[in-house]
């Protein structure tokens, strides 16, 4: 790539006004070689696959970061969906011993996560969009454990795809494993998504896991810079939205040259492949860092009003357009986050009662994701949790898009729930107080549209 020195103090700019960094550096590992019949020989083998492979990260980021002058938040690593390789160690086993024995796989990838100081691991998870396997269903059983007893461990599952369908009998069960995780600790619930469509190569977390047919080691980088694109936006008060999408893709490409200039920095100091920029807007709780406000900026009064999927999808298309030109590897979700909790114009939008969860599930019909870092009331039933689940999977699978659900049960209705960090802080907000129960509760498949059988 050959960077204009225009360019060069454009970037400067960004960073150091406008809150733009690589929101994550992440090395996606291959894990199937460590599967063994033994859990504790498979416990070393995951342990000392991670460690070799990973022993560098850290220090080539940071020597990357000292070399280009742009922040890498988080060093992350992604592994092969745990339950793909538990099948065989705990086939035979009694219910309480499966969950054991994925839980000391949970503890195993913490350990590891921490000896190389990785801010996460993500690939504790399962894809049962179409059934369970033993090793998914002890995976699944042991994640309330699991996550509360790790620091680092992140875990997604997948429960439908759009050539699947809905796996019912999957997201009944995880409204019941949300709620028991929210019972012993709900930062828990911030470290688990439930998926539908999942990417096999997405580096932001919770989500991120090494599916079938990447390589055996990936770099993969996710960007970020919603600060950078209301910054632009923000000197065009007298601009019509053609334009604005326009300055959004020239942005987006601009942001995301950067992106794969790491991305492929990092490959090269690590010799493993580069995988993927994910180009998605990603916000912060930090002033100013906020899709809700690239929103306002475009005109509404207030993130949640009338007009803002519309807003969400000229930015989440424009935002695509522009990476799309800018590298030829894009990959992971790629687009718009509006996760509430850590998003400060989105608190300031559901502080101000201009957004609710039905206005938060339409945006998700054009954004990255989906409901993402929402708190609900700490009573909410597992049925509701399930429901809430299964619209969003119905949104991702008529549409051929990844959505997924990051829920927190916790406190009282209007109540605030602070989680720190980068995961911010949100009210409480109001569901539905009819009951799904009798819907979720039928399991079976939701069967894949008709749109499915386009080869």
């Amino acid at each position: 790539m050959i960077y204009s020195i225009e360019e060069i103090l454009e970037t400067v700019d960004m960073i150091q006004a406008q809150h733009l960094d690589i929101r994550t550096v992440t090395m996606g590992i291959n894990l199937r070689g460590c599967i063994s019949p033994d859990i504790d020989t498979m416990r070393d083998n995951v342990y000392e696959t991670i460690t070799t492979r990973a022993k560098s990260l850290v220090s080539e980021a940071r020597a990357v970061e000292a070399k280009f002058g742009i922040p890498i938040v988080n060093k992350r690593i992604a592994v092969t969906p745990i339950a793909n390789i538990l099948d065989a160690a705990v086939a035979g086993l009694s219910e309480d011993e499966a969950v054991d024995a994925a839980v000391t796989i949970a503890r195993t990838l913490d350990r590891a996560a921490k000896q190389l100081e990785i801010d996460f691991i993500g690939g504790y998870g399962a894809l049962v969009h179409k059934g369970f396997t033993v090793g998914d269903s002890a995976l699944i059983n042991s994640i309330p454990k699991a996550l509360t007893s790790t620091d680092r461990v992140c875990s997604s599952i997948n429960v439908a795809t759009t050539k699947s369908g809905i796996n019912m009998d999957a997201i009944l069960l995880m409204g019941h494993v949300i709620k028991k995780t929210a019972a012993i600790d709900p930062i828990g619930c911030a470290k688990l998504v439930v998926f539908a469509n999942a990417p096999t190569d997405n580096p932001f977390m919770a989500g991120a896991f090494h599916g079938d047919g990447e390589p055996e080691t990936v770099i993969n980088v996710g960007i970020s810079g919603p600060g950078v694109v209301r910054a632009v936006l923000a000197k065009m008060p007298d601009a019509d939205l053609g334009q604005l999408s326009e300055t959004i893709k020239r942005t987006s490409f601009k942001i995301t040259r950067m992106g794969e200039l790491v991305g492929r920095e990092m490959a090269e100091r690590l010799n493993v492949p580069f995988g993927i920029v994910d180009l998605s807007l990603a916000p912060t709780p930090a002033e100013g860092d906020s899709v809700a406000n690239i929103l306002e900026v475009m005109g509404l009064e207030r993130c949640g009003t009338h007009g803002t999927t519309a807003a969400l999808a000229l930015l989440t298309d424009a935002v695509k357009k522009g990476g799309a030109m800018a590298t030829s590897y894009t990959g992971g979700l790629s687009g718009a986050f509006i996760p509430v909790s850590e998003d400060a114009g989105m608190v300031e939008a559901l502080k101000a009662g201009a957004i609710g969860i039905d206005k938060l599930e339409a945006m998700t019909s054009v954004c990255s994701v989906g409901l993402d870092m929402i708190v609900v009331p700490g009573d909410t039933e597992p049925e509701t949790l399930s429901a809430i689940i299964a619209d969003e999977c119905a949104i991702g699978m008529v549409n051929n898009k990844t959505t997924g659900v990051r829920i927190i049960p916790a406190g009282k209705e209007g109540e605030y729930v602070e989680f720190g960090g980068l995961l911010g802080g949100s009210p409480v907000m109001a569901l539905n107080r009819h009951s799904s129960a009798g819907f979720v509760r039928r399991g079976g498949r939701i069967p894949a549209p008709i749109q499915s059988f386009r080869n």
